[in-house]
């Protein structure tokens, strides 16, 4: 890991990203990318040309002092970070700039939606995990320390979700973590027996690491939902970060069909890093 990429809009929630960057920069020694969507407001066509390129340095200027001022924290004092403002604020372009900077994870906190806001809206947060390529570490609260000791990686032992999977071993190497892989079983069309669980779990491994070794540390749950039984199942056993893999659905197939990863990021106490299948 050499490069972090945290979006910063200066509140609360994103110093407490900012703060898990560090800790995860010092741990890994990379270095952190701070970046800032600029919100300028839509054009007013009544406005001369001029008027509106004075207005729009004027707001990045005033960006790049705010910017300049929340970046002197003290858990900064040893990291290389670079500030970098955007003005614009498109959440798909949070992946480009990410690639651009050849990130290998951005790291948000998030307060979560609920209700109406959350299904016609959505966070912030819910729109990066949707777009993004690159793992995201969504954060709900400050985290004091970066010791990730047991990993729960959900998964429904697809051949898509495979490069997640090797992505999330690759990423957290560093944390030497114990990894715990979860398959939720639904009472419904897609309900499997134990002897087909054991037999798609057995693929998986054998397709995703030419072996079964990890077989030991496989775990079949049943739920009413996907995103109840990782929650259920990650609070039960103590694990300090939910990995899943995302297919990054949008449109009237993220309205029909929705996304755990998403829904996960909005409701979980528990740190939930994504990868883009």
């Amino acid at each position: 890991m050499k490069k972090i990429l945290v979006p910063i809009d200066f509140s609360k929630h994103s110093e407490n990203a900012l703060k898990t960057a560090a800790l995860l920069a010092t741990k890994t020694k990379a270095s952190i990318v701070a970046l800032h969507m600029l919100d300028l407001q839509e054009v007013n066509y009544s406005e001369s040309p001029n008027y509106q390129q004075e207005k729009a340095i004027f707001y990045l200027k005033l960006a790049e002092q705010q910017f300049k001022t929340f970046l002197e924290k003290d858990f900064l004092k040893d990291i290389k970070i670079t500030p970098v403002v955007k003005h614009y604020k498109v959440f798909s372009e949070i992946d480009e700039i990410a690639k651009e900077v050849h990130a290998d994870i951005i790291v948000m906190a998030s307060h979560g939606a609920s209700g109406l806001k959350e299904f016609f809206i959505g966070s912030n947060t819910e729109k990066v995990i949707r777009f993004s390529e690159v793992p995201v570490l969504v954060l709900k609260s400050e985290l004091l320390d970066i010791h990730f000791n047991d990993v729960v990686f959900a998964t429904d032992f697809s051949e898509a979700s495979i490069p997640a999977f090797q992505k999330m071993l690759s990423t957290l190497k560093v944390f030497n973590a114990k990894k715990h892989i979860l398959y939720v079983n639904l009472p419904n069309e897609d309900f499997k027996t134990t002897p087909e669980m054991d037999t798609l779990a057995h693929s998986f491994l054998m397709k995703a690491e030419g072996n079964i070794d990890r077989l030991i540390n496989v775990n079949f749950v049943c739920a009413r939902s996907i995103e109840k039984g990782i929650l259920n199942f990650s609070n039960a056993i103590g694990a300090d970060l939910i990995a899943t893999a995302t297919r990054g659905r949008k449109g009237l197939a993220h309205i029909f069909s929705g996304s755990i990863s998403e829904d996960l990021s909005n409701h979980s106490s528990l740190p939930i890093m994504t990868y883009k299948i």
